[in-house]
């Protein structure tokens, strides 16, 4: 059996620019690109697997003084989707800023995955645009976008785990595609991002062997194993105990606090979007009807929020 280390990260210092923005210990993660991997990725509700441009990964700790917190890292702008004639999403427009927790939620049916879809290049938009770290990205190439997707992990509703591989095997899954890194240094680099979640222990097991919430977990380790800036979360909580939501909560906070990575995240969980959201976009009748902090979001001041915390908010 494969020896079980614990790796710590260490914290890196205050942010030089104390722009009050940045979490006390701030670690940040870029990506340079490299070579051919396979990835993941979120299509049409199920795994997609498409070949695209691999990342070279770098603990970065010198570049946060040429960071602009004002400038958006995600910008969708005006943007409309429709399927067969009926919209989805009309007009929609958001920001999300390098560092934050971002939360989209709404009833079913309102578009919240589509809206991730349309984030990853997934799907075109009928108009409008979107725009990732400043580079309008519906009118990239496939090869372009293969790219531009290796800034995002994504943690699926169903974790999808591959059933065959075990624990570790799965978290490996990724960096080994890289090709580039010995048996050694993967070994390293999957038992820290076990270590994050909180599951060294569970390395050797398959999936068949986890619980639900287990299994949430080793896919959220998954996803942050190239060290990918970007996090987005399809419903992380949904099916889990209070127990476990609270964890799966306590990791996406510790990414952001600690590791500087920038979430978004689709829920219908309140008391999760409570506890990890900085801002909250509110998606009804195909527009979105509410952006703004987490604070002003639970004040009760916009009648369609309270509505929506409330229970009283219906589909159209």
């Amino acid at each position: 059996m494969r020896e079980k280390k614990n790796f710590n990260f260490q914290d890196q210092p205050n942010c030089p620019r104390n722009c009050g923005q940045c979490p006390r210990n701030w670690n940040l993660v870029i990506g340079g690109l490299k070579r051919n991997v396979w990835l993941l990725l979120f299509a049409e509700d199920e795994i997609k697997i498409v070949e695209g441009v691999g990342c070279e990964l770098a603990l970065n700790t010198n570049m946060e003084n040429n960071k602009d917190h004002s400038i958006p890292l995600i910008t969708f702008k005006n943007v409309f989707k429709s399927f067969d004639d009926k919209p989805v999403l009309e007009d929609i427009s958001f920001e999300v800023y390098e560092g934050e927790t971002f939360c989209i939620v709404g009833g079913s049916g309102t578009g919240k995955s589509v809206t991730l879809k349309l984030l990853m290049g997934l799907m075109p938009v009928d108009s409008g645009e979107i725009y990732f770290k400043g580079q309008e990205i519906t009118s990239l190439s496939e090869r372009e976008l293969n790219e531009m997707r290796l800034n995002f992990g994504m943690v699926f509703q169903s974790s999808a785990l591959f059933d065959s591989m075990s624990v570790f095997d799965n978290v490996a899954y990724p960096i080994r595609e890289l090709k580039k890194y010995s048996e050694d240094e993967i070994e390293k680099m999957v038992l820290e991002k076990l270590e994050v979640v909180g599951l060294v222990e569970a390395a050797e097991l398959f999936p068949a062997d986890l619980s639900g919430g287990m299994r949430k977990r080793i896919g959220l380790a998954r996803a942050i194993a190239c060290n990918a800036p970007v996090i987005i979360y399809d419903e992380p909580t949904t099916g889990l105990d209070p127990a476990n939501v609270k964890r799966v909560d306590e990791r996406i906070r510790l990414l952001q606090e600690k590791y500087h990575v920038t979430s978004v995240v689709v829920s219908h969980d309140m008391a999760s979007i409570f506890r990890v959201a900085d801002r909250v976009a509110l998606l009804h009748d195909h527009k979105m009807v509410f952006t703004g902090s987490i604070e002003e979001f639970r004040s009760g001041k916009n009648v369609m929020a309270k509505q929506f915390v409330n229970g009283e908010l219906g589909n159209e």
